[in-house]
């Protein structure tokens, strides 16, 4: 099968990429910028961004199916460049898939769509979880209209499902860990509460199963066309336990002081009006969101994942952080 993944250059895209490849697919690849790594994979690509129509429907022309994983994913920055890439990129690649009879769309999406502030989560399911009415990130929001957009466009013609795995680390990420260690060595790290709120995440080889089980099920039995699901390792635990085993396996100073949410949701505004000010564009340290991301208590059940397109985690957090931890040393970074 001809697959397509939009920002395969990142980093669920190039492990799903390696994936499709493993299991015999052609796999394309459209993101913005040439990447040597998929080169090397043997991976044809496409360059442009989602809003730019005619390269776009280069990268989907002859192609079966579509893996969207493209996103601009940031904690900051201005509302017009969340909807272009999220919201109207995601509503090209739709339009695309329309115009050259592509039959199968997995989209990327995120738990955050659903996220109220300090409402806490223990165990919600896609039914009694609703969207949030309120958006204190432009990231969530904008994900929220394009996951929405989604699962609207699934037909007969085209089959439609969402994924929202939760914060997604393993060997590789450019992202999560290298900030969690930087900040940690910079001593600019601390818990927000007492660090005893439990919360989910998703190893990368759990993830990358679960679009691949999701893609396999649009093409066959299409029991989760037009659904949406929540992923991830069904291990909820204390966020401090995640984050001091992340730094843990990178060899990086672990977290033991704390702040009172009051205080860093009071930072997080100060920031974002400061940032506003002088129309900074780089990320806050703090913001809203993220005071209330980290001090909330929020996991969700995958059993609906299970029940649809047998997804189950097969690494568990703890081999995963010895995986994170071997392959830091393979490269000499720990």
């Amino acid at each position: 099968m001809k697959v397509l993944v939009t920002g395969g250059s990142g980093f669920l895209g190039q492990a799903l990429c390696q994936a499709l490849l493993a299991e015999g697919h052609d796999v394309s690849s459209f993101q913005r910028s040439y990447s040597h790594a998929l080169d090397a994979m043997g991976v044809r690509q496409y360059l442009g961004a989602l809003h730019d129509v005619s390269k776009l429907h280069e990268a989907l022309q002859g192609q079966d199916a579509v893996l969207h994983n493209a996103a601009k994913a940031s904690g900051w920055g201005v509302w017009q460049d969340f909807y272009q890439s999220n919201v109207l990129g995601t509503q090209c690649v739709i339009d695309g898939c329309r115009k050259f009879s592509i039959k199968h769309l997995v989209y990327t999406s995120t738990p955050s769509v659903v996220h109220q502030g300090r409402k806490p989560v223990s165990g919600g399911n896609e039914h009694n979880t609703p969207y949030a009415t309120h958006f204190s990130a432009h990231y969530a929001r904008s994900k929220k209209l394009a996951e929405q957009a989604v699962l609207t466009a699934n037909s007969e013609s085209l089959q439609c499902v969402a994924l929202r795995p939760r914060l997604i680390w393993g060997p590789g990420d450019t992202q999560l860990l290298p900030r969690l260690v930087a900040r940690a060595k910079a001593g600019r790290l601390r818990f927000i509460g007492n660090g005893q709120n439990s919360m989910d995440c998703s190893y990368i080889d759990n993830v990358v199963s679960a679009h691949l089980l999701a893609l396999q099920n649009l093409t066959s039995q299409a029991n989760c066309a037009g659904k949406v699901y929540f992923i991830s390792n069904r291990e909820p635990m204390p966020i401090a336990d995640i984050v001091n085993g992340l730094l843990a396996a990178a060899d990086a100073p672990l977290v033991k002081k704390s702040v009172p949410f009051w205080l860093a949701y009071t930072i997080g505004m100060l920031c974002e009006a400061v940032w506003r000010i002088l129309n900074l564009s780089s990320e806050p340290p703090m913001t809203r969101f993220l005071a209330e991301q980290l001090s909330t208590e929020h996991w969700y059940d995958c059993s609906a994942a299970e029940r649809d397109f047998g997804y189950r985690p097969e690494i568990t957090v703890a081999q995963g952080l010895r995986r994170v931890r071997a392959a830091l040393h393979s490269k000499g970074t720990v």
